[in-house]
């Protein structure tokens, strides 16, 4: 799912690197729905003389996907995380073992206030509470444990059911609301000048996709909603910001890839030219003699998806910064020393 401003540029991407190795057939591009944006006093705002301000409106576009045929489940994650396990079998079996029509992953708050929002039970309805809709109060209660009470931090990670959203849409979705954003908006003054304002003045409304997650349950629902917690440094790197920030950068989520790629590596019994990379590695494979080469081992998902199978092809060699590929032409893995 894209905007009409990424539509182009993503369809030429996916093109260019042959569709990653998914039949074209399989990948379809589609646009995000979009509304009219509002001032505070509920007027709409003109971006041109001519041309209303429209922002997205959350999850239009992606119910639309639901005429393919032979889908039967559905896997929905943000493309903002670089270490999301696309149709991770095994999440998808939980969710089949619980008989759940939707699911989620989740990942501990690492603190109060970081902004995600949290999975929790509001009037016995299972939802997700936004960061910007929770109270500072509330995000800062902690269990006589000391735990967050509310710590299930939701990472847009989600499975649904094709035959609940199907039901959903056709019968409840005129019951979703939307939720709010106040926003910087272009827009035309009275004068007919193009205006950017240093401050919020105008609000934008959408629907997001776990708004379904109230639904989960009822009666007509017929199945059960399940949360399935992860480890952070496995499944959660988020990109929010350019480089520069001090996280959620480019840069941050390139190296907790790497560094992901590093334990898969260490687990199988590589030793990695890296004392440092190595030294706190539970199983202290450090090859002599390595000195301080940065050790950049980056694995491809056609090689292995959790870091499986790699002990043979890895088990007891040196690597110095390496890629580890499917050969197109054998099949087979190989591993090619980087510059």
């Amino acid at each position: 799912m894209t905007s009409e401003h990424t539509m182009e540029p993503t369809r030429k991407f996916f093109a260019k690197h042959g569709f990653f190795g998914l039949n074209e057939r399989n990948v379809v591009f589609f646009e995000q729905s979009v509304i009219p944006c509002v001032d505070v006093d509920g007027k709409v705002i003109l971006e041109d003389k001519f041309k209303i301000a429209t922002a997205p409106d959350g999850n239009g576009g992606l119910y639309r996907a639901l005429g393919q045929n032979g889908i039967d489940m559905i896997h929905v994650y943000c493309v903002d995380n670089i270490l999301v396990k696309m149709a991770d079998p095994v999440f998808v079996g939980f969710c089949l073992e619980k008989n759940a029509n939707c699911g989620a992953k989740v990942v501990k708050k690492a603190f109060p206030e970081e902004p995600v929002g949290v999975i929790c039970q509001v009037n016995g309805v299972y939802q997700v509470v936004e960061y910007s809709e929770i109270s500072s109060e509330t995000a800062n209660r902690r269990n006589s444990d000391g735990e967050l009470t509310f710590n299930a931090g939701n990472i847009c990670n989600h499975f649904f059911s094709k035959e609940f959203l199907k039901t959903l849409i056709l019968e409840h979705e005129q019951e979703l609301i939307y939720h709010i954003a106040k926003k910087k908006i272009p827009f035309i003054d009275a004068n007919g000048v193009r205006q950017n304002p240093a401050t919020p003045n105008g609000i934008k409304m959408e629907k997001f996709v776990f708004d379904v997650f109230q639904f989960s349950t009822a009666p007509w629902a017929k199945g059960n909603f399940a949360v399935w917690e992860v480890l952070r440094e496995e499944e959660f790197s988020p990109l929010k910001n350019a480089d520069g920030a001090p996280k959620d950068t480019p840069t941050t989520s390139r190296g907790d890839l790497l560094n992901l790629h590093k334990q898969f590596a260490l687990r199988a019994g590589a030793k990695l030219c890296n004392s440092e990379a190595t030294n706190g590695a539970s199983n202290g494979h450090a090859a002599a003699g390595c000195g301080q080469l940065k050790a950049v081992v980056e694995i491809s998902p056609l090689v292995s998806y959790f870091g499986e199978g790699l002990t043979e092809l890895l088990g007891g060699k040196e690597l110095n910064p390496a890629s580890i590929e499917r050969d197109p032409t054998t099949g087979q893995p190989k591993i090619t020393p980087l510059p």
